[in-house]
């Protein structure tokens, strides 16, 4: 099965800072992928050149096999891209904004704009501009839904968004991924929202991907481990992530079971070892770091 998302050996700095060095990763069709990572991280920068915006200096994306610098407009218009939950053109009314973009895809469907914009009770004439952030990233969610992409490219959707119209725009990504064929690659700072939604995770560090893994099995095997040691503890043993502690208390990470743990940690001295499940905001902490 050819990836619709396909990234090989992309290296990019900004002057001296390098952001990425050899970055490999694909997005299988169909999936729902979330890219989580630290600010900094370069999480916007790989959407940035993923859509040709931004050259790397070396390596190559692709989007439905085309190389990002020369997709065809027929390969464009199968992307729906939202750039941290932002909307243009705020001039427009409801009404007009819908007609402004209809004009620029082959397969658009503007019931599936309505009957989102429904649950909103704005009317046809208001105005983007005088709508709260919530309201705007469903208008943006609308567009993009009558757009019906086959991939959707969502950078940080959630940002200023209240719990409420984080989780209907949640529900609606979910049931739109499952409708057909549609591939999701997305962003947020609010790792929970990912949790209900994403397929495989993708954590990402300053210059590499740390992990790339289905969701569910980070969930089902990545275990927060807490005990106690009378002395020093090395920060980085072979299976064990990201090992601290406060006083004599210490806490690390891992995908080993307990029985493994507890060998690594009995040179040192450790006791009163326990395991504990762990929700993926915590699992990306463990993975992470927590500074």
């Amino acid at each position: 099965m050819n990836p619709v998302i396909q990234c090989d050996n992309i290296t990019h700095s900004y002057g001296k800072k390098l952001i990425y060095e050899n970055l490999c990763f694909s997005v299988e069709e169909g999936s729902v992928v979330g890219l989580l990572g630290r600010n900094g991280t370069g999480k916007t920068t790989i959407i940035n050149i993923l859509n040709g915006y931004l050259r790397p200096r070396s390596g190559v994306c692709r989007l439905f096999g085309e190389p990002m610098d020369r997709l065809s407009p027929a390969t464009k218009a199968r992307v729906g891209l939202l750039l941290e939950g932002h909307i243009q053109h705020t001039y427009f009314n409801v009404r007009q904004i819908e007609r402004f973009y209809g004009r620029f895809f082959p397969k658009w469907k503007r019931d599936a704009y309505y009957e989102l914009l429904e649950k909103l009770q704005v009317t046809p004439t208001q105005r983007i501009s005088t709508m709260s952030c919530g309201q705007r990233s469903q208008v943006a969610l609308g567009l993009l839904f009558a757009q019906d992409p086959d991939l959707l490219i969502l950078d940080d959707f959630s940002m200023g968004l209240d719990p409420g119209y984080r989780r209907l725009f949640v529900e609606y990504l979910r049931e739109y991924a499952r409708a057909g064929k549609k591939t999701v690659f997305l962003t947020s700072h609010i790792i929970q929202d990912m949790e209900m939604l994403i397929d495989d995770c993708i954590v990402m560090d300053y210059g590499r991907i740390l992990l790339h893994r289905p969701t569910k099995e980070i969930l089902e095997g990545f275990r927060r481990y807490r005990f106690t040691a009378p002395g020093p503890v090395p920060e980085k043993l072979e299976g064990l992530w990201n090992t601290s502690a406060i006083g004599n208390r210490w806490e690390t990470y891992s995908f080993l079971d307990g029985e493994h743990v507890a060998g690594l940690l009995a040179p040192f001295g450790a006791e009163n070892l326990r395991a504990e499940r762990l929700s993926l905001e915590d699992a990306f902490i463990g993975l992470t770091g927590k500074y």
